[in-house]
């Protein structure tokens, strides 16, 4: 099987013998560093960075190099067309007829499926504002792989900002898939975004056990912990007895401790900044003599600021300079596979899946609905010329509209049916989605209003059979 001529925008992309497959041809070109310089001769790959980076970019460019490939860049949108007006679907147009394959970060979440539906060539997420970085999870997972010789069954600690992070976002997704149990430790008010923690419950088999945001105290300290995904195949002993089931949960230590920084550039307040610079906790030697933490490696996204200590750099534990190395490897596979560069088998399945089949219906039905994260690329004045807002409908209890483009959800008030009125004007009725109502329109029928002044000025009127359930 190959993956030529495929995107990857979120870790969802890649199914998990592909992500093994991915694995399979970094180990073998790891080793070979230097001999793979005629693979992608001839090929060129745009690199189009908007915000800035370093490893993610030199990694992305030394791969393309090692694979003798040529690399064209921009790394400031102010240097671009983009700065004058142009919309991002132009700019994928023209750059797609220069290049053969486009890695894109960009502030605007969404931004990156927006390329790759213009493009016309491969397109990899190099990053979208707080959204995905699922390249990023390629390089956790291998590191996971690399020094715990498994994925599923592991139990890893998501530590700091697990609101804007999107590194977090897309390893919480991957590791969910492949088993894994993951605690929710964030810095205070930075908790992981509820439509992260509704997929992950509704779309792979393990469930949550909830703290409340309440930290748990020991005789050593606070120590935060928001929430546990416990995978099917994990221990039940926090939803038997809570108060027990928690001790042993934390006495039993975690595998890996993933660190991630404040993102101060996604921040909505400076408030946001001052109150979790005042309550996070910093990873150091005292904190990784604890129990619990006695065999826990340390990873990190990088860059750090001061949430990492610099003494743990020589703690044999720490992994994070090894993650960045290994982004070279497995980039370098991902590019020759997307460019049809290189073929490899399937690695037969090694355990059972973790993840239910989505088969969500789009609702495209122009009603002015409109996501409401303003980071969105929908929600950008330069793109909403030519961009529709799409969205799943993911859920009917309540009512859930997940954005295509970034994900987050919304829960419109009011919906009706587009064939019982059959034209006749006094007979179009709009009703709460709430009611009983919303299971009796067929989706295809199914309208929503983002508003009653909407549904109003639609000519609809409110019936009397859809109060509130």
């Amino acid at each position: 099987m190959n993956l030529a001529n495929r995107d990857l925008i979120t870790i969802e992309d890649l199914s998990n013998q592909e992500i093994e497959m991915v694995f399979a041809l970094a180990d073998e070109m790891s080793g070979s560093l230097y001999q793979q310089t005629d693979m992608c001769r001839g090929m060129i790959m745009a690199s189009l960075f908007f915000e800035p980076s370093t490893r993610t970019r030199l990694s992305f460019e030394a791969a393309m190099n090692r694979l003798g490939g040529r690399v064209i860049s921009v790394v400031e949108m102010s240097n671009t067309s983009l700065a004058k007006g142009e919309s991002i679907a132009d700019m994928a147009r023209v750059v797609g007829s220069y290049a053969d394959i486009i890695v894109i970060r960009h502030p605007w979440e969404g931004a990156a499926k927006v390329v790759a539906d213009y493009a016309g060539v491969p397109v990899i997420n190099a990053g979208d504002g707080g959204h995905e970085h699922p390249t990023q999870t390629l390089c956790d997972l291998y590191t996971l792989k690399k020094e715990r010789r498994t994925l599923e069954g592991l139990k890893i600690a998501l530590w700091g900002d697990l609101k804007y992070g999107r590194t977090v976002h897309s390893l919480a997704y991957a590791l969910a898939r492949f088993g894994a149990t993951i605690h929710f430790r964030p810095s205070p008010g930075f908790e992981m975004p509820e439509h992260v923690i509704r997929k992950l419950t509704a779309e792979y088999a393990g469930r949550l056990e909830r703290y409340n945001g309440v930290e748990y105290v020991d005789e050593k300290g606070l120590f935060p912990l928001d929430a546990v995904y416990i995978t099917p195949s994990g221990p039940h002993q926090l939803a038997n007895i809570p108060d027990v089931g928690i001790q042993i949960e934390l006495e039993r230590g975690v595998d890996a401790l993933y660190v991630t920084r404040l993102q101060k550039e996604r921040l909505d307040t400076t408030v946001e900044g001052q109150e979790s610079e005042k309550n996070h906790r910093v990873v150091d030697r005292k904190l990784l003599k604890e129990k619990g933490f006695e065999e826990t490696i340390v990873m990190h996204p990088l860059p750090r600021v001061d949430e990492l200590a610099y003494e743990v750099d020589a703690d044999p534990r720490s992994m994070y300079f090894k993650q960045a190395e290994r982004g070279v490897p497995i980039r370098m596979a991902l590019i020759a596979l997307l460019l049809g560069a290189k073929e490899v088998d399937i690695p037969e399945e090694k355990g059972p899946s973790f993840a239910r089949k989505r088969d969500y219906r789009v609702y495209k039905r122009s009603t002015r609905l409109r996501c409401r994260n303003r980071k969105c690329v929908t929600n950008q004045e330069t793109e909403t010329r030519y961009i529709k807002p799409e969205f799943e409908i993911v859920s009917n209890e309540p009512l859930t509209l997940r954005c295509v483009y970034c994900e987050h959800e919304i829960h419109p008030q009011y919906i009706a049916s587009s064939k019982w009125h059959q034209g006749i004007a006094e007979n179009k009725r709009y009703y709460y989605a709430d009611s009983f109502m919303l299971g009796r329109i067929q989706q295809e029928n199914l309208i929503i209003f983002d508003s009653e002044d909407e549904a109003l000025a639609r000519g609809f009127k409110l019936g009397k059979r859809g109060s509130r359930g």
